[in-house]
C-alpha cells in the first residue's frame, strides 16, 4: 500500500502504523506492508546466523562487520528497513545507541516477497546506490536465489546469481563459503 500523493508522507505517519506492519517512507511516500512470512522470515534469519559468527564475531572467518537485523535507516529523507545491513568496523567503530541509523551500510540483504519485489528492485535499489551502499544481496526464498549487486560508478551491476544449493562465495563475505540449502525453509 502506498499512501496519498497528495502530501508528503513524514516521519509521524510511520510512527502512528500499528505494529503488525512494516512502513518505510520512500521518495516521499509511506509504503506499508504486512509483517513477513515464516519463507522470508527463515531465511533472513539463517543468513544471520550464517554470516554472524565469522563477521561480526570473528569466529571462523576475518571479523571487522557489524550486522543487524532489520535496522531502521534515516538516508536522506527516506527511512528504509532492510532486511539485514552491514557496515565495517572501520566505519562504524562502535555500534550507536539510537533507534535509527544515518550512517549508510556498507552491504544490504533484502529477502524477496511478493509483495515487496516491485519496491525492493524499482524504489530501494536506487536509494542504496545513491546512498554508496557498495553491495546488495537479493534473496528470494519462494524462488530459492541469491542474486549478489556491486556499486560501479554509481550503478549496479550483477556480481552473481545462484539457486537451490550451490555453494557460494559472494562479496563482499566472500572469506566464507555459503551453502544456500541453509536459507531455504524446506
Amino acid at each position: 500500500m502506498v499512501a496519498s500523493a497528495s502530501r508528503r508522507a513524514r516521519y509521524q505517519d510511520l510512527l502512528a502504523l500499528p505494529e503488525h506492519v512494516l512502513g518505510q517512507l520512500l521518495g516521499g511516500e509511506l509504503h506499508v506492508l504486512p509483517r513477513p512470512a515464516t519463507r522470508h522470515a527463515a531465511a533472513s534469519s539463517a543468513l544471520g546466523e550464517e554470516l554472524g559468527p565469522p563477521f561480526k564475531r570473528g569466529r571462523g572467518g576475518p571479523g571487522g562487520w557489524v550486522i543487524l537485523d532489520e535496522p531502521e535507516l534515516h538516508l536522506g529523507e527516506d527511512v528504509l528497513v532492510p532486511d539485514l545491513a552491514g557496515w565495517r568496523r572501520e566505519r562504524m567503530p562502535e555500534l550507536p545507541d539510537v533507534a535509527a541509523i544515518d550512517l549508510s551500510p556498507d552491504w544490504v540483504c533484502e529477502v524477496l516477497s511478493p509483495s515487496s519485489v516491485a519496491t525492493d528492485r524499482v524504489i530501494k535499489l536506487p536509494i542504496y546506490a545513491r546512498e554508496q551502499v557498495g553491495h546488495v544481496w537479493l534473496v528470494d526464498p519462494i524462488a530459492c536465489t541469491l542474486e549478489v549487486f556491486a556499486r560501479e560508478d554509481g550503478a549496479w551491476s550483477l556480481v552473481g546469481a545462484w539457486r537451490e544449493d550451490a555453494k557460494v562465495r559472494a562479496v563482499p563475505f566472500h572469506a566464507i563459503e555459503l551453502d544456500l540449502a541453509i536459507l531455504w525453509a524446506r
